[in-house]
């Protein structure tokens, strides 16, 4: 694919630090980590500070992946509301997943503080734009639901979303004041910096190719020819999961998530297109999320094709998208196209495993993976050095493919197709 389709809005510091950590057969590791992006940078960094000795093995470059390459929204909660938890995972463990839920944008911003992260951030809230009644009922239910747990949240009518979005089509939406925005690619670089500085190795292109366990001693095999061994392995591959650990690639459904960025917008533009720095996600079917970089833009992110764009119309859906919602950018220039990888599970639930002693794998973002992951990372690392599994917030379970997963790819493109369509009647 031409460099051209793939134009990130966020840039690489050119003093950012490669990451060229020795690879040495010697020794003893408490962890190897397959995958550096925010799960796996998350839990080397917090297990680094529990004094774990701990490698990050990534098979291309920091920050390559979905990681750095998302809309940075830092969003609370689960696709599922708190009555919703208690119900299915009963009262006890449905409660601790609510506060874990709750949690996951205080992971990010308190890492950022804590740690003094050069990333850029607001954290002004994150609306849910609701565009038919049926979604405004929905977000009124979720409102009240996390209001009785005392978040501070808000309804929001007619008048005060177009208020704080200055977009058309919608009738109303719900505010999370706890939720934000960052800059995915500085705090991935940023949380690799830091993990590194506490101990923890980090090694660019270092493709894992081979695990197993002898005499309770994980050996973790690389393409180069290197050999860790480790008494944990942490898998931490989410979308860009491959065959590495059998049966695993095939509980996901891997998506594409494609996302545009215009020019710096002018100040009359500016003055009335989300002035409080919000980020929005809306309620169709094919849902748009967008939201003000640092330096003026509008970035509109979206679902795209499943196979990997070869030319600027494969994200004609987002440009369309941006025009419905804010007729005035028609004018202004598109200068970024860029996509990423996204990982949904059958249930929307993120899925912890567990398949051999002292081998972890954490799959399934469902779109909310900056905080989600951030926050599960320091979970994981608490595990890591306790092997108490309470300080999981999801039960382990056991791996299981999903029936016909070839045609699933084939299903949800298609499925794809037919919601757009349905959204298009919704205008």
């Amino acid at each position: 694919m031409p460099a051209a389709f793939s134009d990130p809005v966020w840039r690489k510091p050119n003093a950012a630090a490669a990451f060229q950590s020795e690879l040495s057969a010697s020794g003893m590791l408490d962890a190897v980590i397959v995958g550096g992006g925010i799960m796996g940078l998350s839990t080397a960094l917090h297990a680094a500070r529990a004094g774990l000795s701990v490698q990050v093995l990534d098979t291309g470059a920091i920050g390559q992946g979905a990681s750095g390459l998302n809309g940075g929204q830092v969003i609370p909660g689960l696709k599922y509301d708190p009555e919703w938890l208690t119900e299915h995972f009963g009262k006890e463990r449905g409660e601790a997943l609510v506060e874990f839920a709750a949690s996951t944008a205080d992971a990010v911003f308190d890492v950022i503080r804590v740690e003094k992260l050069a990333v850029p951030f607001t954290r002004n809230g994150w609306i849910q734009a609701a565009h038919t009644e049926t979604a405004l009922t929905a977000a009124a239910n979720r409102d009240r639901q996390w209001r009785s747990r005392g978040a501070d949240v808000e309804l929001l009518d007619r008048a005060g979303i177009a208020a704080m979005t200055g977009a058309r089509g919608y009738l109303g939406g719900w505010l999370d004041r706890r939720a934000g925005v960052i800059d995915p690619l500085s705090y991935t670089l940023e949380l690799a910096r830091v993990a590194s500085a506490a101990g923890a190795g980090i090694a660019e292109q270092q493709r894992v190719v081979k695990l197993r366990r002898e005499t309770g001693v994980w050996r973790v095999s690389t393409q180069g020819g290197a050999e860790l061994r480790a008494k944990s392995v942490v898998l931490a591959t989410n979308a860009y999961t491959d065959g590495l650990l059998p049966g695993l690639a095939q509980t996901i459904v891997p998506l594409h998530s494609f996302q545009i960025a215009t020019a710096p917008l002018p100040a009359d533009l500016a003055a009335s297109i989300l002035p409080g720095g919000q980020a929005v996600s809306d309620s169709r079917r094919i849902l748009v999320y967008y939201r003000r970089s640092p330096d003026g833009r509008m970035v509109l992110g979206g679902r795209g094709r499943m196979a990997l764009p070869s030319s600027a119309a494969d994200w004609a859906h987002c440009e369309r998208a941006l025009i419905r919602l804010y007729p005035a950018l028609a004018g202004v220039a598109i200068e970024k196209r860029w996509f990423g990888r996204v990982a949904l599970t059958p249930d929307h639930l993120p899925h912890l495993h567990e398949p051999e002693q002292g081998l972890l794998a954490a799959v399934g973002c469902q779109g909310r993976g900056v905080g989600l992951m951030s926050a599960l990372g320091k979970r994981m690392a608490s595990y890591l050095a306790s092997g108490d599994a309470r300080q999981l917030p999801f039960p382990l379970s056991p791996i299981k493919p999903i029936p016909f997963h070839a045609f699933r790819q084939v299903g949800v493109a298609a499925t794809i197709a037919w919601y757009r369509m349905l959204d298009a009647f919704e205008r």
